[in-house]
């Protein structure tokens, strides 16, 4: 900054100043370097040149004439050799000696030479008389002095220093260097970027505000609870291993995180055991033992905190077993370290609630021996779990439950306590009723929920205290009862869905939360790294709620239920909770499912009803629209679209648009198209990312947020997040229709998969892809009709966002799934759909092995519904039933007849084409299996006949092509119309012969949007670059750390 620094010496003091803590540095700095050169210089003649070099700084500061009284312009040169000489000084090495005085001379002679103006006082100093010096033969003469050099046996610096100096000496010289290179030790050390990232937080967090810390002794005690069911606990053998999906996890991990690889070969050396690997592969993966190992890290910060409370700062640097050693007088019982190891069992507890150990432990299951040795490698890490026992009592058996918490002893599981039940507690939602059984067992004023795919840090936790003191430090009325902590999501560094959940997710639990908290002060419980008063939740109703279905997420319960009992929600950002995330789009649109479900019930419980009622205005309309509101108005976005269609369906079909633009000649409304044009582009999913940049712009600033925003939109973030609308939309109105929310288990991996086109249709079709063939439909006949008396791209412009819709809609589960133009797997997928379509359902057949038993399961929810629910789904169904009618109006063969008639002939064809199913279902079922030839005949004439009325019709009635092609745009809705109606009557009709034909047509529909999707799919395949572009888009953060990822897109192995 000096040396090329232009104006007048205060203003370059006065800018120094600005940033205190660089003039601290610099202060620093200087003292720190005359210290040091105080202790380094012996001779008499050295030690007055630099007193008068830092006499002559001193005094051009006093002045405000350091840029006038030094040539800054050399200063770099100086500062290489300063900085060499302070590397040399902390290498501390005899064969340095002469390099050090060389560098001391160089040193004086620049600033002499170069840099001072006025250096006469000085040069008087070097210059000074000759001094008489014996040689080795005795003789005495007279030599010039050279400064800094040793002459005879005169010595005139103090290097290397000797043991007794070392410490103290080396401790100031490192600290002067690390100042020196401030610069250079950022940009080079650490190089793995979580690193980097974890030390900028809390070097960051250290200046926000927070409590001050008390002693370990005074702090508040606190608990953590994990619900564990079924997850992973730690990497297998085989799975690390194995190589039958193309490539193994160990080798996915070493490829993934290469650097964490090469460190952990470093440390562990040649000889690291198997256990040794799995659990570094553990710690990378959304496993149990990597929540496990993060959590446990309280304790370690606790001991820590502890032995500094407990001892000097002089014995602090001792360490704790020196200490032990000074004190022989104290009883080893009370040792300092026992003592430590009991004050941090007291502040912490930790539980894990593994509802089914026990029946795991009995049938050898591997997960029951891992979760053994979880405990056996942390000692203060506890197990509850419920056993079921049967007993004989009057000689009538039945069955007792108990809780019962164990720990680790000899590497055996040891029973600490039993608490017998009165009934099996799984009665509600399985998580809830996990975590409820277990809260017993807890202890302590405060109780963090965490939940499995969570970890933490060990420099987090060490401001575990701070945080406990926001239940102390505000007045009674204004306690916290949930603290909110913030969440980093590490699962975003591959896959470009990955990124955009981890982005939505970041922006969700700092800038969205924060403002939930103050000021709206509508922040509930959304988490499980929130910290609950455990006293005042125990003693109103618990921290989770488990009622079954209404309390799917039982999470923002627990927020509800604090509010409602006066209770106060705050957020605090100073400290951060890891959390993972789903990593494919199947996992996600589960998840976003659940949620969505969950809102559902949100809607019609007495919780949110309660809540409106009890708050103000404003405070009850941020209530709504951040919580169900949210749902709500997605589905209210997408029923807008459809009304907007339908309309514009009805307008165009009925000729009243045609009257309005020529008969009526309306003229103005030119404005208005272009105002609905211009907002479509709104409506493309940028500005559900208006959070995102908003956070990265605080965080990273805003041009970094610019670029990673436009990055995200070339990644084709509209894409997921329109379709992410869809599903929040389907699920959410669904449920607050006919019920039927259940939990949906994602599968924490972190293997990016490859699903099967079978697997994305049963999990899209009734969700996306149904609706997207509709919109699809009404845009296709909207823009037939419309283009016959004019044409206009602003209209185009207005559903240029529909069209957009209905795409993403419909492709973006290929679009997204990694492989999915691969021609390998285009086959594969193409072979498993036929084999799928074709299985036979019935009882004990898994939806995934057969159409029949997924058909029937995916329309089960209507079976359960409400009658007043049946009718609004029947009246909802009627809505295909327009294209039939406006539509035979329009046919050439109609001749523009308006009678009724020839809507009630279009309902006889319709009835022929179901009657000839029927037919061709009899004749299938009674003779393809003996009478291959007569029923190849009865085929034959069904053909001839079709195809003879058809030409009887061209002949007689002018029925044209186009005509055909509008029959198949009217009556293909109204058959699905009839599917959707028949499945609400399917109690009634199930038993009837009218059923088969149903299932046939049912069958035929599902089949033939199936080939339409997969068609494009396969041809785009046909094409290497198209997947190559395609794995780019996905993987673009893969590929910007130089990572191979194509081997690691893998297929399931397929079990049909």
């Amino acid at each position: 900054m000096a040396a090329n620094f232009t104006g007048q010496s205060a203003q370059l003091f006065l800018k120094i100043k600005k940033d205190s803590y660089m003039f601290c540095s610099i202060n620093d700095f200087y003292e720190l370097t005359k210290t040091i050169f105080r202790f380094l210089i012996i001779g008499e003649t050295e030690k007055g040149v630099v007193a008068a070099i830092f006499g002559k700084i001193e005094e051009s500061i006093q002045n405000s004439s350091l840029l006038t009284d030094f040539k800054m312009d050399h200063l770099p040169s100086l500062f290489s050799k300063f900085d060499r000489l302070t590397e040399l000084l902390y290498l501390n090495k005899q064969e340095h000696r002469y390099e050090v005085t060389i560098l001391l001379q160089d040193i004086v002679d620049i600033l002499i030479q170069d840099m001072i103006v006025d250096a006469q006082s000085i040069l008087d100093v070097v210059n000074s008389p000759e001094r008489l010096i014996s040689d080795d033969d005795g003789a005495f003469g007279y030599y010039e002095p050279e400064l800094f050099a040793s002459v005879s046996s005169i010595t005139n610096i103090r290097y290397p220093f000797l043991d007794g100096q070392l410490s103290q000496q080396k401790e100031q010289v490192k600290r002067l260097y690390l100042l020196l290179n401030t610069k250079e030790q950022v940009a080079e050390i650490p190089s793995n970027l979580e690193a980097r990232r974890r030390i900028s937080f809390f070097a960051t967090s250290l200046f926000m505000d927070m409590p001050a810390a008390p002693k370990v002794r005074s702090m508040l005690s606190f608990s953590i609870i994990t619900p564990y069911f079924m997850e992973e606990v730690k990497f297998s053998d085989e799975e690390l291993y194995s190589n039958q999906d193309e490539s193994s996890i160990l080798s996915y991990m070493q490829k993934i995180y290469p650097d964490e690889w090469k460190n952990f070969s470093e440390r562990i050396g040649p000889k690291a055991t198997n256990d040794e690997i799995r659990y570094w592969a553990s710690y990378r993966g959304q496993t149990l033992s990597r929540t496990v190992r993060g959590m446990m890290y309280y304790k370690k910060a606790l001991r820590l905190q502890a032995f500094l409370d407990r001892t000097s700062d002089q014995e602090s640097y001792k360490g704790l077993l020196a200490t032990e050693q000074g004190k022989n007088k104290r009883n080893i019982h009370q040792s300092l370290s026992a003592e430590i190891e009991a004050l941090a069992d007291m502040k912490f507890s930790y539980i894990i609630s593994c509802q089914k150990f026990g029946e795991q432990k009995i049938k050898g299951d591997p997960h029951a021996q891992d979760i053994i040795d979880l405990m056996t490698r942390y000692s203060a890490l506890r197990v509850a779990y419920i056993e079921e026992k049967e007993v004989i009592e009057n000689n009538v058996p039945h069955k007792v439950y108990s809780s019962v918490l164990i720990k680790a002893e000899n590497n055996l599981d040891q029973e600490i306590y039993r608490i017998k039940l009165p009934g099996p507690p799984i009665i509600g939602e399985g998580k809830p009723e996990n975590q409820n059984h277990a809260i017993i067992f807890t202890r302590g004023e405060a109780l963090q929920t965490i939940d499995m795919n969570q970890d933490n840090y060990l420099e987090e936790a060490y401001k575990m205290r701070n945080v406990l003191q926001e239940f102390v430090i505000h007045p009674r009325d204004q306690a916290p009862t949930i603290l909110g902590l913030r969440e980093h999501i590490f699962t975003g560094s591959v896959s470009s869905l990955a990124g955009f959940m981890s982005y939505q997710e970041t922006s969700f639990v700092t800038i969205g939360q924060r403002f939930l908290a103050d000021p709206l002060r509508v922040r509930f419980h959304y988490g499980h790294p929130d910290i609950f008063d455990r006293i005042f939740h125990l003693t109103r109703g618990g921290v989770s709620k488990a009622s079954k279905t209404i309390n799917l997420s039982e999470d923002v319960f627990a927020g509800y239920n604090s509010i409602l009992r006066h209770g106060n929600i705050t957020y605090n950002e100073y400290i951060q909770v890891g959390k993972g995330r789903d990593v494919g789009l199947n996992q996600i649109s589960k998840f976003e499912a659940k949620v969505a479900n969950g809102n559902s019930e949100q809607t019609i419980s007495r919780d949110i009803h309660r809540l409106g009622r009890r708050f103000d205005f404003f405070r009850m309309l941020s209530c709504y629209f951040t919580t169900v509101g949210f749902y709500f108005n997605s589905l209210i976005s997408v029923v807008g679209v459809y009304v907007f269609l339908y309309g514009q369906l009805y307008l165009v079909l009925s000729g009243l648009q045609r009257a309005l633009l020529h008969d009526a000649q309306t003229q103005n409304i030119k404005s208005l198209e272009t105002a609905l044009a211009s907002q479509s582009f709104l409506q493309l999913g940028l500005l559900t990312g208006l959070p995102m940049v908003m956070e990265l712009g605080l965080e990273k600033g805003f041009r970094t947020a610019l670029s990673d925003f436009i990055l995200m939109q070339l990644q084709l973030a509209s894409v997921f997040f329109t379709f992410s609308l869809g599903t929040k939309a389907h699920y959410y109105g669904r449920t607050i229709l006919h019920g039927g929310a259940k939990y949906r288990p994602t599968g924490r991996k972190f293997v990016v998969f490859h699903a099967s086109f079978t697997e994305n249709y049963q999990l899209y079709s009734r969700s996306h892809f149904v609706k997207g063939f509709e919109l699809v439909f009404l845009l296709i006949v909207y823009h037939i009709f419309r283009r016959s008396y004019v044409s206009s791209v602003v209209h185009v412009m207005i559903t240029y966002s529909t069209w957009f819709m209905a795409v993403t809609w419909l492709f973006t589960p290929f679009l997204f799934n990694p492989a999915g133009f691969a021609w390998q797997k285009i086959v594969e997928d193409w072979a498993d759909w036929n084999r799928w379509m074709r299985n036979q359902g019935g009882i004990g057949v898994q939806p995934e092995k057969s159409w029949e038993s997924w058909w029937n399961a995916e329309n089960a929810h209507i079976r359960h519904s409400v009658l007043s629910s049946r009718i609004l789904e029947v009246l909802l169904s009627l809505r295909f039933f327009i294209y039939q009618y406006g539509l035979v109006y329009h046919l050439n063969i109609s001749q523009d007849n308006k009678n009724f008639l020839v809507y009630l002939l279009s309902w006889v064809v319709i009835i022929a084409i179901i009657g000839l199913v029927k037919l061709v279902n009899c004749a299938s079922r009674r003779l393809s299996t003996n009478h291959q030839l007569i029923f190849r005949v009865i085929k034959l004439l069904i053909f001839l006949t079709v195809v003879t009325s058809l030409i009887l019709l061209y002949c007689l009635c002018q029925l044209s092509i186009l005509d055909l092609i509008i029959c198949c745009l009217a009556f293909i809705p109204t058959g699905w119309g009839l599917l959707l109606i028949v499945q609400v009557l399917r109690p009634k009709i199930e038993y009837y012969a009218i059923w088969e034909p149903i299932q046939v047509i049912a069958h035929a529909y599902d089949y033939g949007m199936g080939s339409l999707l997969f068609s494009p799919i396969a041809v785009l395949a046909w094409m290497p670059v198209i997947s190559a572009i395609q794995t780019r888009v996905l993987f673009n953060r893969a590929f910007s750390r130089q990572l191979q990822i194509q081997p690691f897109i893998v297929g399931k192995t397929k079990r049909r």
